[in-house]
């Protein structure tokens, strides 16, 4: 099968959409197809880190998205539908499409290749952490404008494909996302690295993630003036120096990737992701991989992935007490390790080659739905119930 993948962030970005599209891309390279990526060129600094892939990559031209300057929007361009036609395209996926994915699903319609479209980023909710007037409404209208198009839409999580339904996006079902459950391990614990980061012996708890305002760092601050207690954000984001000064305490460590990130993982007590606008949330499955029980908001993608009281704690959202009080809830190493072994187990067969397979089976049946117009099978529109 000929997949090309358009998207609106590629590598070197680093983030959760260029994850997922390079490890969706390697898959179907494994599995004997021909994948093909068109994204926006990065920066002219992040230029610099691109690495040969074993796929062709379309790189378009971009500008930086005002107010976000390490986001890249690609200008429309008939590139698009050209590259289309060159790989002769037997589907279009369009990951988290908003800009350069609208103008992919014009073209995929043009030449008459059916589109399966990931929706992954809430922009609607982004445009309420921004308070931006208006925003929200407009969000939805282009992501039923965009999201129309496709022959099926696939959500992360059981809590945003209800709210595709419920604002009219049609053809909704679930996809979820693998994770590396080699690289993400619980062996990985290094002892010298705890000592490094929390020489008194201190509770070591870690967020993981891009620090920008909609990610709610900042919660964290009465969690790192808990006695005891020592905070490690790993990332980076414009948010970087505000969250510094919201949580003095805690130990930036910056942008961290492979067995780097893995040994940092493994290393914490507990794992805090304080965002509510998650659609999915692939740090809280890298935690619970590398045996780390997780706290997170009982909202969105959490609610899918954390069994409260099993695995982790789910909290209030945007209430950062009551992420202080589940770390403290936390605090026995022995409801810790039992709390690590459930995550552990839990995310045991959801590996990038499961979820790459699955993936596979939507793109088959979107691609008979052309064959046969009328006829949309499953795996491509599962109906999802309004709560």
């Amino acid at each position: 099968m000929r997949v090309a993948i358009i998207t609106e962030s590629f590598s070197p970005d680093v983030n959760g959409v260029a994850n997922s599209v390079a490890r969706v891309a390697d898959h179907l390279l494994a599995r004997g197809h021909q994948p093909l990526v068109i994204s926006p060129k990065p920066s002219p600094r992040a230029s610099r880190a691109i690495t040969d892939k074993p796929y062709p990559v379309v790189r378009l031209g971009s500008l930086p998205m005002p107010g976000y300057g390490n986001v890249r929007l690609a200008w429309p361009t008939r590139r698009i539908r050209e590259a289309l036609a060159e790989h002769r395209a037997d589907v279009v996926h369009l990951a988290s499409p908003f800009v350069l994915g609208a103008w992919g699903a014009k073209a995929a319609a043009e030449l008459g290749v059916p589109v399966v479209a990931i929706y992954q980023t809430d922009v609607p909710g982004y445009a309420r952490a921004y308070k931006v007037a208006t925003g929200e409404a407009l969000a939805w209208r282009w992501i039923r404008h965009v999201h129309g198009r496709a022959a099926a839409t696939l959500a992360p999580s059981s809590t945003t494909a209800a709210e595709l339904v419920a604002h009219g996006v049609p053809n909704v079902g679930r996809w979820g996302r693998g994770v590396d459950t080699e690289l993400f391990h619980p062996t990985r614990r290094d002892e010298a690295l705890r000592a490094e980061l929390a020489p008194g012996g201190e509770l070591i708890v870690g967020y993981v993630g891009r620090l920008a305002r909609e990610k709610r760092v900042d919660l964290l601050a009465q969690t790192a003036a808990r006695p005891g207690v020592r905070v490690v954000v790993v990332g980076d984001g414009p948010t970087r120096d505000a969250v510094r000064r919201a949580v003095p305490q805690a130990d930036f460590l910056g942008t961290r990737r492979g067995t780097d990130l893995a040994r940092l993982y493994a290393s914490l007590d507990v794992f805090v992701h304080t965002g509510p606008h998650e659609t999915f949330c692939q740090t809280v499955q890298e935690a619970q991989a590398s045996g780390v029980p997780v706290v997170a908001p009982a909202i969105g993608g959490p609610l899918d992935l954390v069994h409260h009281g099993g695995d982790g704690l789910l909290v209030t959202p945007d209430d950062g007490a009551a992420f202080a009080a589940a770390v403290d809830a936390l605090a026995d190493p022995a409801v810790r390790r039992a709390y690590g072994q459930a995550a552990r187990a839990a995310v045991a067969t959801r590996t990038w080659s499961a979820l790459g397979d699955e993936l596979i089976g939507h793109y088959a049946a979107a691609a008979a739905a052309v064959r046969a117009p009328g006829r949309l099978p499953a795996p491509v529109a599962v109906p999802v119930r309004v709560p």
